[in-house]
């Protein structure tokens, strides 16, 4: 049988702090999710390190955008920096060079064996070649990279291109300065003359000789060794 009563018995009225409780339960968990997204996109950024022996730069890309481009010295001359793709193997914060007279090594990231890019304190090479093979930064910069490679190490990737500068990147201008320096310097020619040699005592003795030893030197024009 039909009930008129129940058919128009009034809803039951709303709780307003058990809504307000569960809505704040909600934002709470929201705000939580989202922070843990954040720091997840924050640890996955690709950290890309470009290496130019060229032209003796470092450039430091994050998620595809440059953020840095710092000078570095690479191999100088009887010494080689590895061309190629590298991820980081190892961090040591402080470090000294066992084969090289334990050269201080702030900062290292080895990315092949011995390899490494690290901080150098001969801050006045930055720029040209002059290292034994690894590549070196101002150490204020190298601090900036490692604390960047350390958050991101799993995403870094390294790459070293280019070849050393050789004579060819000195101006032409620089090169005949030299040049000109020096044909502009005096040219001595000496011709060795024996102690026994038959000369008067008036003629060694006017004009006496720039060293003494086993031969009399003399300087003159035409006069050769």
């Amino acid at each position: 049988m039909y009930c008129v009563d129940a058919a128009i018995r009034p809803a039951p009225a709303v709780n307003n702090r058990h809504v307000g409780a569960q809505f704040r339960r909600f934002a709470i968990a929201a705000a939580a999710i989202a922070a843990l997204l954040g720091g997840m996109t924050v640890a996955q950024a690709s950290i890309l390190i470009t290496v130019n022996k060229s032209t003796q730069r470092l450039s430091v890309a994050v998620d595809g955008k440059s953020r840095y481009v710092w000078p570095v010295s690479t191999a100088r001359r009887g010494y080689a920096t590895p061309n190629g793709s590298y991820r980081p193997e190892r961090l040591e914060r402080k470090w000294y060079s066992r084969k090289y007279d334990w050269s201080p090594m702030p900062y290292s990231i080895f990315f092949d064996g011995g390899y490494a890019i690290h901080g150098s304190y001969e801050i006045s090479h930055l720029g040209r070649p002059a290292s034994h093979g690894c590549i070196r930064l101002h150490p204020k910069h190298a601090a900036v990279l490692f604390s960047l490679v350390r958050k991101n190490r799993d995403e870094t990737r390294i790459i070293v291109t280019g070849e050393r500068p050789g004579r060819s990147s000195y101006s032409a201008r620089t090169v005949h300065s030299a040049r000109s320096k020096r044909a502009e310097r005096p040219t001595y020619n000496y011709r060795i003359r024996s102690r026994h040699a038959r000369e008067s005592f008036e003629e060694i003795f006017d004009d006496p000789p720039p060293r003494y030893g086993r031969g009399l030197y003399y300087a003159g024009p035409g006069w050769y060794r």
